[in-house]
């Protein structure tokens, strides 16, 4: 999947209109269900938005086992989405490495569940 080298610009209003935020992932397991190999994860965003579950095709570079207590970014405010048997309610985000298998994103230094990227 080639990839272009920049998409058009945006206006800062519109980025601002992405709420990414920092949670910690605290359930993780397989998605068997999945159409593709998957994972699904309770994550804990903090007091503000709370616990929310999600769906990710991971499965190349990650376990359920290692990713318990880990950071990672995601939107949470797209609406919902019907993965399989689940309501995936953030979108965690990832990048595709050089095989096109997803490496997730996640800050270099704890932060606080519930941080928005700024």
């Amino acid at each position: 999947m080639s990839q272009p080298i920049s998409s058009p610009p945006i206006a800062f209003a519109d980025f601002m209109k992405v709420d990414i935020r920092i949670g910690t992932i605290i359930e993780a397991s397989p998605f068997p269900e999945a159409r593709k190999p998957a994972i699904k994860m309770l994550i804990d965003f903090g007091s503000e938005i709370g616990v929310k579950k999600s769906s990710a095709q991971i499965t190349a570079h990650y376990t359920p086992d290692i990713l318990l207590e880990k950071q990672v970014m995601a939107v949470v405010n797209f609406p919902p989405r019907q993965i399989g048997p689940i309501m995936s309610e953030v979108l965690t985000l990832g990048f595709a490495d050089e095989n096109e298998d997803i490496v997730l994103g996640h800050p270099g230094k704890p932060v606080p569940n519930g941080t928005r990227l700024i």
